[in-house]
């Protein structure tokens, strides 16, 4: 399953179902060499995290090495800035 399907369950309120497709997704894409979609599957992560502290700094660092090795410079400003506000870089 894609990012945009996962944040459609999200969107949804499906939360258990996006929460066993974030799982499967970033499984399966680990190492693929897929740095947008991971950069992306790991957003949707922080969303899914977002009451969990540690589980959001761990889908925020992943997702700005991911974005760094994409070269999306954008995302990766809003992610330094995120990890600085939660006082990780």
């Amino acid at each position: 399953m894609r990012s945009d399907e996962i944040a459609a369950l999200l969107d949804a309120g499906n939360h258990d179902a996006a929460g066993r497709a974030l799982d499967k997704a970033l499984t399966h894409l680990h190492g693929s060499g897929e740095t947008r979609e991971l950069c992306a599957l790991h957003q949707l992560a922080l969303r899914y995290w977002q009451d969990d502290a540690e589980q959001t700094a761990f889908h925020c660092t992943h997702a700005y090495i991911y974005a760094l090795e994409a070269g999306d410079e954008v995302t990766t400003r809003a992610l330094h800035a995120a990890l600085a506000e939660q006082g990780r870089i």
